[in-house]
């Protein structure tokens, strides 16, 4: 308890020093009577005294995180919940491991089981409990400033921008639930500029589609997450200021360039500029190409950056939406087109499915890889998924990301069997989660990187 005390102490203490440190000189001068009575005079100056006690007030007011990796309660309550097994037995033994940071385990949008996703302080946690890939799914605003937003249309259901005077400026302004008639709006990047973005909060992702007014509407947070975490407001963050978070908590790099939903070229901004913006941000900062996985649903992007930017291409995932063809069948990858020798012949190195693609149950009802899991693995191409922890409650067999298998899953206890199948049968490089700290302990514990 006294370490606690101590490292929580100390954390807390840091910006107010780093603040001290920059205008100690200026302190030191204003302690002189003399000297201070001629400042005194100065407006300017005391501009400054001012500026300086909105610094240390604000420095004693930021929340500080804990540095130290930590695995919270979540792994032993979910193999807690697990059938007696080998699988279990071994997560078992690796109980009082000490956490370690890995890439296995990727940060989807920070950690939106509890926080709100794409801020500040969604990914420090995601940090904290040891992921070792970071998103920043990629918008842009207004006036082409590239920012953290899972979609271009999304700010109504995950910020605050409809109880602020943004509201007027949205695309679609909000519209009561009338019968049947359900609760819409919608407001876009596009509708403000960057430092409009950047004076709004991220809330919980989610609406009430049968709300009379605009409170209620925002509370649309699932119930099987919570709103504990957001009653401040998460920070919103630009592409920029997520490569700056990620770099300090030692991770690397996984920005989604999100589709455009204005046409494009947006004010002469072409799909081709906008995908060399996202590759510039970190070329202007030095993060070596090796640290980055920029991904994307076009295969035009991934394609882009392969032959533009080959040094970042060649870790450039395609995120195979073709889930959503009428004719896609997972047990027929044959059928898709490009296949997937085409795909490693363009150039791409690295799939990314959703996991129901990848999985699939035998005879005997027990999950294994899916054909298309095996059609990828053969054409040599790495293969990552998402998302973990996104289903809410596996009770009656998950929902949209587990629907391949529902029949074999009973509990959140299988949510490790799912991993397992997924790293040690698909042979997958990593997984999107949205509580890393799950992930974190299955690949400490398997010795993953």
């Amino acid at each position: 308890m006294l370490y606690f005390l101590q490292n929580t102490i100390a954390s807390s203490m840091r910006p107010m020093l780093q603040c001290l440190r920059i205008v100690w000189p200026f302190l030191k001068g204003v302690a002189n009577p003399f000297i201070f009575t001629e400042l005194h005079k100065n407006y300017v100056t005391r501009g400054a005294i001012r500026n300086v006690l909105i610094c240390l007030s604000m420095a004693i007011s930021v929340p500080a995180y804990s540095q130290e990796l930590q695995y919270g309660v979540r792994p032993q309550y979910l193999i807690g919940l697990m059938a007696e097994s080998e699988l279990k037995t071994k997560l078992l033994s690796c109980s009082k491991n000490t956490p370690r940071q890995s890439r296995f385990s990727i940060a989807h949008r920070g950690a939106p089981l509890q926080f709100p996703e794409h801020t500040a302080e969604s990914n420090m946690a995601a940090a904290i409990m040891g992921a070792g890939i970071f998103e920043c799914d990629v918008t842009f605003t207004k006036d082409k400033q590239l920012v953290c937003r899972h979609a271009q249309n999304d700010l109504h259901a995950t910020t605050n921008i409809l109880l602020t005077p943004l509201a007027k400026s949205c695309h679609k302004p909000f519209s009561p639930a009338q019968g049947e008639i359900p609760a819409t709006s919608e407001c876009r990047t596009t509708d403000i500029t960057f430092e409009q973005f950047k004076t709004l909060k991220g809330k919980m992702d989610g609406v009430n589609r049968n709300a009379s007014n605009v409170k209620t509407y925002l509370a649309g947070t699932p119930q099987w997450r919570t709103d504990l975490y957001s009653s401040m407001g998460g920070t919103l963050l630009s592409h920029k200021e997520s490569i700056a978070l990620f770099k300090k908590h030692g991770g690397k790099f996984t920005p989604e360039l999100k589709e455009a939903l204005v046409p494009m070229p947006y004010l002469g901004f072409t799909q081709e500029q906008y995908a060399q913006a996202l590759i510039n941000d970190y070329k202007e900062v030095g993060i070596a190409p090796s640290d980055v996985f920029p991904q994307s649903f076009n295969l035009r992007d991934v394609t882009y950056w392969i032959k533009n930017e080959p040094e970042f291409g060649k870790q450039a995932i395609y995120l195979d939406g073709r889930y959503t063809l009428p004719s896609f069948n997972p047990s027929e990858p044959n059928n898709l087109r490009p296949t997937m020798d085409e795909l490693y012949d363009m150039g791409v190195r690295y799939i990314a499915p959703p996991i129901w693609v990848l999985l699939t149950v035998n005879k005997k009802n027990q999950i294994v890889p899916s054909a298309y899991a095996k059609a990828a693995r053969n054409a040599k191409l790495n293969i990552i998924t998402w998302t973990l922890e996104r289903d809410g409650p596996l009770v009656e067999g998950g929902s949209w990301y587990h629907q391949s298998i529902k029949s074999a899953i009973k509990s959140d206890g299988q949510i490790y069997e799912v991993l397992d199948v997924l790293a040690k049968q698909v042979g997958v490089k990593g997984v999107f989660t949205d509580w890393p700290a799950t992930v974190t302990y299955y690949a400490n514990c398997m010795d993953l990187d």
